[in-house]
């Protein structure tokens, strides 16, 4: 039976399992749009390119399996490049598909044409446009095996206007395989052999491909060894950080104490990440290329094994697979390390509790206080980039998996997408999106898809008129010369009203409580809004002590 180049490609997506697709529409796609709507596959329509692209950026994030966006060609393209380059640098599968020019009309710089192949190459594991329809099933089945295999990112599949009515004949989809890898049993073994001979081992947790399961396994494996563990930058969600063994987060702000240890440690174990820039600390924790401790790195892509740090044990395996791998390992009956483990709690303990006083009426550490003590453990909270999310990295305790969505790349306007993709992934579960008033406006549009599918989430916005990373960079840098760092700024309460939600504002500590409560009680997407002193720039420094210290 004949079906158009449209028909086809939604028949290849519900032959892999997609569920849910984030979509602007756009006339270059209409044939693909026309077979979706004889499907039960959920169209999120989004209000801007690079909101549908980070919502699925953050299923993909959350679920393992290629997060779907859809959209028109030229601007469409290029605003959806914003989710496409979080999903590269922080290994997450997704499948972006763009509408493009009709075929004979290509080369000739035709409306919104752009060469896709030229110019994502940079932003995508793979880019490819389909120029005959029977072969959908092999592209789409190919870009969800690109897009999950090895280090897992995004692919780009483009889509000209005139295939996509084609009507052909074409095998049948079938849904991709994916790419396991497994550690040897001798590398396993040696890993035992470096774990026994170890005084001051750590591991640091990292990347994607973990599961829910492995996750759990892991922290008995650190249970039994005594193992302290940390979490690379914004992957918090893989350890318990109740766990007796949790060292804290590796990343932004580390704990010196914690950055002490791993330099000093004489075993590393790197399961799953990169440890780029960010987690490294500028590349200051480990040498380069040679480190000083010895390095097992456990990822599954061999590409990455070498590329920085040269491994003293380079095992290729997804973090699944060589979890599983570590139940044959005995532990120790006291291992050497246990009371510096225990003191490294300890340390965490400490630096993750947050001061209770501050510049202005507002003080963070209250809040974040009380909504430790007023949600559950499954709560999932989602940020963008800015320094409030310091509020969430430092003080929240992660518990559970599935709970953090934030981007390692650093982009601004990423926590309310995520927000909107999480809650319609889990409906029953809450959501809490923390922003700041810079980085909300980046994709605040979206609370009206929050709005138009009836999905609860409730943003924290946290408002201090200025973009705060930028200021306080530039108060360290270039003290008292303020310049393109101040914000005007809508009510944001208004706002959340304005788009059919729930809006309220804070402007003394002891109003969140109330505020929060009548936000979840709405039973709307909500925004409070926290109007914080921009003096309070981090939990222990001020502007003015930034300022003052050149």
């Amino acid at each position: 039976m004949k079906r158009t180049g449209g028909q086809l490609i939604v028949e290849a997506l519900q032959a892999n399992g997609v569920k849910r697709i984030a979509c602007v529409p756009g006339e270059s796609y209409l044939a693909v749009l026309d077979a979706l709507h004889d499907t039960d596959i959920d169209t999120i329509v989004c209000r801007q390119e690079g909101g549908a692209a980070m919502m699925a950026d953050c299923w993909g994030r959350l679920t393992g399996e290629p997060g779907i966006c859809m959209v028109t060609r030229g601007p469409g393209a290029t605003n959806a490049s914003a989710g496409l380059h979080i999903a590269r640098q922080d290994s997450v599968p997704m499948i972006l598909f763009i509408g493009q020019v009709q075929r004979e009309a290509r080369e000739r710089e035709a409306f919104q044409e752009v060469e896709y192949r030229r110019a994502f190459t940079e932003f995508a594991k793979w880019v490819g446009e389909i120029d005959d329809a029977r072969r959908i099933p092999e592209f789409v089945t190919r870009a969800f095996a690109v897009a999950t295999s090895g280090r897992p990112g995004p692919v780009v599949l483009t889509l000209p206007e005139d295939m996509l009515v084609d009507e052909v004949e074409a095998p049948e989809a079938k849904p991709y395989l994916p790419v396991e890898s497994h550690p040897g049993p001798s590398q396993i073994a040696r890993l035992g052999a470096l774990l026994a001979g170890a005084k001051r081992p750590i591991a640091i947790l990292g990347g994607t491909r973990w599961s829910e399961q492995a996750v759990a396994d892991f922290q008995n494996f650190a249970a039994r060894f005594q193992l302290p563990v940390g979490c690379s930058f914004r992957r918090q969600m893989l350890f318990d950080h109740t766990h007796s063994s949790y060292a804290g987060d590796v990343g932004i702000g580390i704990n010196p104490a914690l950055a002490s240890e791993i330099k000093q440690a004489d075993l590393v174990l790197l399961i799953g990440g990169r440890f780029s820039e960010m987690p490294s600390s500028g590349y200051s924790l480990l040498d380069i290329p040679y480190p000083s401790q010895t390095l097992v790195h456990v990822h599954p892509d061999p590409s990455e094994l070498g590329r920085v740090y040269r491994p003293d044990l380079a095992i290729c395996a997804a973090p699944t697979d060589f979890v599983e791998a570590l139940k044959s390992l005995a532990a120790p009956d006291v291992p050497v390390w246990a009371s510096r483990t225990a003191a490294m709690h300890v340390a965490y303990r400490e630096w993750s509790t947050p001061p209770q006083t501050g510049p202005g009426a507002v003080q963070m550490g209250p809040i974040m206080d009380w909504i430790e003590a007023n949600t559950a453990y499954d709560t999932i909270f989602t940020n963008g980039a800015g320094n409030y999310a310091t509020w969430v990295h430092r003080f929240h305790k992660f518990r559970a998996y599935n709970t953090q969505a934030a981007p390692c790349s650093g982009s601004m306007g990423y926590g309310l997408p995520a927000a909107v993709a999480a809650k319609q992934l889990f409906p029953d579960r809450e959501v809490i999106c923390f922003a700041g008033d810079g980085c909300f406006m980046m994709h605040g549009q979206e609370f009206a898809t929050a709005v138009r599918y009836q999905l609860p989430i409730i943003t924290v916005i946290v408002n201090n008129g200025i973009y705060g990373t930028i200021r306080m960079h530039q108060e360290r840098e270039y003290p008292g010369r303020v310049s393109a760092t101040g914000l005007t700024n809508p009510d944001f309460a208004a706002f959340a009203k304005a788009y059919g939600g729930h809006g309220e504002t804070v402007e003394k500590t002891e109003d969140f409580a109330g505020a929060f409560a009548r936000a979840r009680q709405s039973g709307k997407p909500s925004i409070i809004e926290i109007k914080l002193d921009p003096e309070a720039i981090t939990p222990t420094r001020t502007l003015s002590q930034i300022r003052d210290k050149r």
